[in-house]
């Protein structure tokens, strides 16, 4: 499978959409969508690799399906609200290398291994 760019992804859905689709949920209801699916995600997340006991039904779970379905939503609220993602991801990561330059080598909680 061919590796695709942010701007290809976010073509790609709208054509899904128009086509397929038949048209857009509107906003409101996407970011209903979106928030159940990054839900989805925290459920796997929190079973499979954190306290919680994974359940019989959740071991099924694909989770870089759930994953997807999540970029999937928010593809589609760019879309939408006309936001270009690869110009806002270059921009946020100069966000955060300007902000963040020292933060992360200075803070010595993140210099253990993670455990308490």
């Amino acid at each position: 499978m061919a590796e695709i760019t942010l701007r290809e992804a976010q073509e790609q859905v709208d054509r899904w959409i128009k086509t397929l689709g038949i048209r857009y949920f509107n906003e409101l209801t996407n970011m209903a969508i979106l928030t159940e699916e990054v839900g989805e995600v925290a459920r796997i997340i929190a079973r499979r690799y954190g306290e919680q006991s994974e359940k019989e039904s959740d071991k099924g779970k694909d989770l870089a399906d759930e994953m997807a379905d999540v970029l999937w939503v928010l593809l589609c609220l760019a879309n939408q609200t006309g936001v270009d993602l690869t110009t806002a991801f270059h921009k946020n990561i100069e966000k955060k290398t300007v902000r963040d330059k020292e933060r992360h080598q200075l803070n010595t909680k993140l210099q253990n291994d993670g455990s308490k």
